[in-house]
């Protein structure tokens, strides 16, 4: 039985209590938040978890084995790194870190204490996002052209982050994981529409060294709430909207065809591209809730020590977007070069 204990219980903390508390294999221990009427919320539902308003006291717990992190970004590092020299395997919520710096020595000290580390990238875990991977492996959407998100709403301010780091880091780690190729250089550009607040607006372009491309919008400010990705390949184009409740992923027969006869007269366009239409498919999507799977995902790594599929260099990868384009957006959008890969 792995004994885990949650470190805040604000936003998404009682989400990872609740399915922590519900994973085979897995028990909650103790639960740490700095607010008390938070902690009685913890007792009333869950009589048999302790609680403290010491975050320390439970990292050094012997009875609390791993150890998930909810609390603010710039929060991450020194918490998760404080429980991984405890001896405790660590979850974080996403990003994993505030910079690429903090990411790094989490992951070198997770190695060396011989530990799981691992980052909520929540949506990777969802049935539609594996559905999208296992139709990019297959070759069913052929060579893919590009990887296009739009994640808008009148949304809820963060103070410790941008725009960027709050919404956009859900689609980079789909991008991560969906996408067989890694972006090589990230243009962006954004502005605050609040007095003294982080930027509220962005648009991030990503480059490849093939022949892709990526395009990230994200915004507090719109008044609908959009959450959509299109996938675009030389064979079939994927929809992924999350906010529909059936069909979630759409994969459209469409696309052009080309014609590779060298006409050069005024009719050249028409010759070269064709375009075709073929059916739609929706496929069967495990309705399981994500972040349920991700919880047994966590425990199955701890138990048997495998590494998880969103482990430290998965956290990695994303955050080194995130600072390359928060860098970019500084600098009113030049491109700013990506480190070397970190292997997937």
């Amino acid at each position: 039985m792995i004994r885990i204990g949650v470190i805040g219980y604000g936003y998404w903390g009682p989400n990872l209590v609740r399915n922590f508390y519900e994973t085979p294999g897995a028990c909650v221990s103790r639960v740490s938040d700095l607010r008390p009427d938070r902690l009685k919320l913890v007792t009333s539902r869950y009589p048999t978890v302790g609680v403290t308003d010491s975050q320390q006291e439970l990292i050094e717990d012997p009875a609390v084995d791993a150890v998930a992190i909810a609390t603010p970004v710039r929060t991450h590092f020194e918490l998760a790194l404080r429980a991984l020299q405890a001896g405790k395997h660590v979850f974080v919520e996403k990003p994993l870190a505030a910079t690429v710096e903090q990411v790094q020595r989490l992951i070198d000290a997770a190695q060396g204490a011989g530990r799981v580390l691992m980052v909520d990238h929540t949506f990777v875990y969802t049935g539609a996002v594996r559905k999208m991977r296992e139709l990019v492996e297959d070759g069913s959407i052929g060579d893919i052209y590009y990887y296009d998100s739009t994640r808008v709403n009148l949304g809820l301010f963060q103070h410790d982050v941008n725009v960027i780091w709050d919404l956009a880091v859900h689609d980079l780690s789909i991008m991560d994981y969906v996408m067989p190729c890694t972006p090589v250089a990230v243009s962006a550009t954004g502005l605050s529409h609040v007095a003294g607040a982080t930027e509220n607006v962005a648009f991030l372009t990503l480059f490849f060294e093939g022949r892709q491309i990526a395009h990230l919008h994200v915004n507090w400010l719109a008044p609908v709430k959009v959450r959509r990705t299109l996938v675009g390949g030389s064979r079939k184009m994927i929809v992924y909207d999350d906010l529909e409740h059936s069909e979630k992923v759409k994969v459209y027969d469409k696309g052009i065809t080309l014609n590779r006869q060298t006409d050069r007269s005024e009719k050249m366009y028409e010759v070269l591209v064709g375009y075709r239409t073929g059916d739609m498919l929706a496929p069967n999507l495990d309705p399981t809730e994500a972040l349920r799977v991700e919880a047994a995902h966590f425990v199955d790594c701890v138990s048997h020590g495998k590494q998880p599929l969103t482990d430290g260099a998965a956290g990695l990868r994303v955050v080194q977007i995130l600072e390359a384009a928060t860098e970019s957006m500084k600098q009113r959008g030049r491109p700013i070069e990506l480190p070397s890969v970190v292997l997937k």
